[in-house]
């Protein structure tokens, strides 16, 4: 009878413990500084990633995050290999065809970084110069519709197109702005040695990245960013990786 009463107990409070909260693979390519990158440690840091762990916590789920390269990102979503991209994702309408979206949680302008002395006014002012950019990204498909007849040079990392620059082999990267302010303000050893002669007028907003059809995961992303923007923990978090 005692155990028939032990095992009762058992099964009513295994029945009345709340579920366990669901974890989501979250994916990041992390060459993306301020936004996505590697601690000391090589553990995934930045604003996108302590912005999910947020609307994670507010939302009543958890995150993995990985360190993800950005020419693979969007198929391994598709695929079902992680469930999200937090990875400075701009929301275009082209990729809003092939996948779903948060609501924005960051907005940017295209930069223009040059060697300090260099200048610009418009990026018609780029013909016939070397300009790199990280593949796949807006700064990238900006150039290319602007079509000013610049000879235009992809890699895999925006790092890598700056230690060219300022090798000489090429004349101008753009990129996000965050990143070139960071690569200018924050990277020891470009120190006085860049500079960002133009910022587009143009805005873009960042938006988190699903599978399309995962409607019920955008909600659950969209609750935890309004409940992190209505609380100031959104405020504090641009506070600690873009300063007040």
């Amino acid at each position: 009878m005692l155990r028939k009463l032990a095992m009762a107990l058992l099964a009513l409070t295994l029945w009345c413990s709340p579920a366990a909260a669901e974890t989501y693979i979250v994916a990041g390519d992390c060459t993306w500084p301020p936004m996505e990158t590697l601690d000391a440690n090589k553990t995934p840091e930045g604003y996108s990633f302590d912005i999910i762990r947020a609307v994670a916590k507010a939302a009543g789920f958890e995150v993995e995050i990985r360190n993800i390269a950005w020419d693979g990102i969007f198929a391994g979503v598709a695929a079902g290999n992680y469930d999200i991209i937090a990875s400075s994702t701009t929301i275009t309408p082209e990729r809003q065809k092939a996948f779903d979206f948060s609501d924005p949680y960051y907005d940017v302008h295209q930069a223009v970084i040059m060697p300090t002395g260099k200048s610009i006014a418009t990026l018609a002012d780029l013909k016939g110069k070397k300009v790199g950019g990280q593949i796949g990204t807006t700064g990238i498909f900006v150039m290319q519709k602007a079509n000013v007849g610049a000879v235009i040079r992809e890699y895999d990392d925006v790092g890598l197109a700056i230690q060219d620059m300022v090798a000489g082999r090429i004349d101008a990267v753009i990129c996000d702005d965050p990143v070139a302010k960071y690569y200018m303000n924050k990277k020891a050893e470009y120190a006085s040695k860049l500079v960002i002669p133009l910022v587009t007028d143009d805005v873009e907003y960042y938006g988190f990245t699903v599978k399309k059809g995962r409607k019920d995961l955008v909600e659950k992303i969209n609750k935890g960013l309004k409940i992190i923007r209505d609380n100031g923990t959104e405020a504090k978090i641009k506070a600690k990786w873009m300063g007040d």
